[in-house]
């Protein structure tokens, strides 16, 4: 098969009207017979109408010489051999003109005609001729022969050829159907590969979009609190001893759950490839995905372990993770508490992180109002800072920075749920993050 059916069109290598060059050699080749036999047929014709030989011959010669436009002109080619027919010329330029015109494109009802008209020229010549040669007792059989002998003569020159025609006509145009088809196939083929590698990056992207959420995730948040808790402890080294080792405490216990979810996720990328250190391995991005997904599921609880994600039973221990880092806020909750569905309960569950993180990063020492609404048919939630106290020596010595990808990435997590995601500073100064999320 080819990419289009232009490929199948023959290359225009011939003269004139002639699509090749062995088109035109056998068409002059059949013009050539055909003059020369009608220029033959024309001696007796001259001496039965009583014009000079030589004008017969020359009659036959232009009359025959037809047949080299047969592709071009058929019906002309026919409309001549019908014509000639009486001087009993074109025997080959009848039979090779029905053929052609036959094969052509031209519409039914029209090579119905003209063979009807060759049919029926060839009957009244034959039928004359055949009485004139029994008139004169050149035949000797009886009067059922005249008709018989008219009736197969004719259908003899012009069943055939029309037939033929028909059959190569038809499986002509079949042929042709059959390759148009072959190439539309092929171009739906070629369009819906194109597709397939369009969704198949589209899916990459994604993939890869989702992992750094998961990994923004599992990092982000303790790695907030470990610098806040760090400037703490640098604050309160020297004055209260045993706050600064409670703080160092926490610090280190954050850093190691860190680097085991992370090392978790880095596991998986290096056991994709067997090979030595050469290799590359090759890793599939949803395995990378979902033990990211996996790893970050476990940044808040250190006992047990649940890949289906956090929950919102456990708000309370990241509120009071986030209360020991110095942080004061205000958790109520609205509705009759239920479960919901895993991806819903981690969806809820990642906005509120996000958003404790993002007061830690933005506005240390500030204080936060984190509000859970159970409804009929969707959970809710939303967390509102009030401005930072412009005296912070925490804040100023913490000085962490912003990836800028949090606000996205819970847009990102409530949108592909259906949900509604709202984000903006208040007209107090602070700062108010609103997600609605569909129970179902």
């Amino acid at each position: 098969m080819t990419t289009t059916g232009e490929d199948h069109v023959p290359a225009r290598g011939g003269p004139w009207w002639w699509d090749r060059r062995r088109g035109a050699v056998l068409d002059v080749s059949l013009g050539a017979v055909s003059a020369l036999e009608c220029a033959a047929e024309g001696v007796p014709f001259a001496r039965d109408a009583g014009i000079p030989v030589a004008a017969g011959v020359v009659f036959g010669l232009l009359a025959g010489s037809v047949l080299v436009m047969r592709r071009k002109w058929p019906i002309a080619v026919v409309l001549v051999a019908i014509a000639i027919t009486p001087a009993e010329m074109g025997f080959l330029m009848g039979i090779v003109g029905l053929y052609t015109l036959a094969a052509s494109e031209l519409p039914r009802r029209i090579i119905g005609a003209l063979a009807g008209m060759s049919l029926l020229g060839t009957l009244i010549v034959t039928y004359v001729r055949v009485q004139q040669d029994m008139a004169r007792g050149d035949m000797g059989i009886g009067d059922w022969f005249l008709p018989f002998a008219s009736i197969t003569t004719s259908l003899g020159l012009t069943a055939p050829p029309l037939l033929l025609g028909l059959y190569v006509g038809a499986r002509r145009r079949l042929m042709e159907s059959l390759r148009e088809r072959a190439d539309s196939l092929e171009r739906e083929l070629q369009l819906l590969a194109e597709r397939a590698e369009e969704r198949a990056e589209w899916a990459r992207n994604e993939e890869r979009t989702r992992i750094a959420r998961e990994m923004h995730d599992v990092v982000a948040h303790r790695v907030s609190l470990m610098v806040v808790h760090a400037a703490a402890l640098q604050a309160v080294a020297r004055k209260d001893p045993e706050k600064a080792v409670k703080n160092a405490a926490l610090v280190g216990d954050m850093g190691r759950q860190a680097l085991t979810e992370l090392r978790e996720m880095l596991g998986v990328l290096r056991s994709g490839g067997d090979g030595g250190r050469g290799e590359r391995p090759s890793v599939p991005l949803a395995a990378v995905g979902v033990a990211a997904a996996a790893a970050a599921s476990r940044a808040v609880d250190d006992g047990e372990r649940s890949a289906d994600g956090p929950c919102l039973s456990e708000l309370d221990e990241l509120i009071g993770q986030s209360e020991a880092a110095g942080m004061v806020v205000d958790l109520s909750v609205e509705g009759e508490v239920r479960s919901y569905a895993g991806v819903v309960e981690s969806t809820a569950f990642r906005v509120v992180q996000e958003a404790l993180t993002n007061v830690h990063k933005h506005a240390a020492g500030a204080k936060t109002y984190v509000r859970l609404a159970h409804r009929v048919s969707e959970i809710a939630m939303q967390v509102e800072n009030e401005p930072p106290p412009e005296a912070s020596s925490e804040a100023s010595a913490a000085r962490l920075p912003s990836g800028g990808n949090g606000l996205v990435g819970m847009k990102e997590r409530v949108s592909a749920l259906g949900g509604v995601f709202v984000s903006g500073p208040t007209d107090a100064g602070g700062f108010r993050v609103s997600a609605v999320i569909p129970a179902s």
